[in-house]
């Protein structure tokens, strides 16, 4: 147990139901690309690249600020 100020509690560990849930967003990701035939198109166009590149990009991003908001939630 560490010591904390006066005034100041230990930091709320997530109860088992809440990891479940933060945990199950990152099923989102790989729903995202699991379907390819959903973004397998040239258009849209985003500064000259095909959509299907454009939105594997994207996903890639928007999975490393979802692993990243997980981890800081899910950290003790």
């Amino acid at each position: 147990m560490a010591l904390y100020a006066v005034g100041v509690s230990e930091p709320a560990t997530p109860s088992a139901k809440t990891r479940t849930a933060w945990k199950l967003l990152l099923v989102l990701p790989y729903l995202a690309l699991c379907f390819p035939r959903l973004y397998a198109r040239a258009t849209p166009e985003l500064f000259g690249f095909p959509f299907f590149y454009w939105y594997q990009l994207l996903c890639v991003i928007l999975t490393a600020a979802l692993l990243g908001l997980v981890y800081r939630k899910l950290r003790y």
